[in-house]
């Protein structure tokens, strides 16, 4: 990728597509993702791949619909930060919304060889203070 907005970009294209390879492309070999289900972290590309796998997966016939929001990039010579507001929406074959939700991720990607891979990435959403459940909507 030429670009942190272009790896983005691929994200949202890899996701609807259910394309394993072409969305681990993505990743550094050695990343690190705290995503929000499940497991505290993933710790190298393997171990991504293999919830990616499963995500994809459990899917069905349904699609993946990311839209990105107020995304933000902040670039440093080989090293780049990346935040948005993130919406996930399955959708079924023939297009029809079935289910959204929302969350927060942040990126950092750095720079080998002309390429951007995601070195680091971070999902979240905030938890309501009187219930402890998390919010997945804005």
């Amino acid at each position: 990728m030429t670009s942190p907005e272009r790896v983005l970009e691929a994200y949202k294209a890899a996701v609807y597509a259910k394309d394993v390879d072409a969305f681990m492309s993505l990743y550094d070999e050695d990343v690190q993702v705290f995503d929000m289900w499940g497991t505290w972290s993933y710790d190298g590309a393997a171990a991504w791949r293999g919830m990616v796998t499963d995500w994809f997966a459990s899917l069905g016939t349904e699609r993946v619909v990311v839209d990105m929001e107020e995304v933000q990039t902040i670039l440093t010579g080989e090293v780049a930060v990346a935040h948005a507001f993130v919406t996930y929406r399955g959708v079924s074959t023939e297009g029809q919304a079935l289910r959204a939700m929302q969350n927060r991720l942040t990126c950092v990607l750095k720079q080998k060889g002309g390429t951007w891979k995601i070195v680091h990435e971070h999902s979240s959403a905030p938890a309501d203070f009187e219930t402890s459940k998390v919010i997945l909507q804005r």
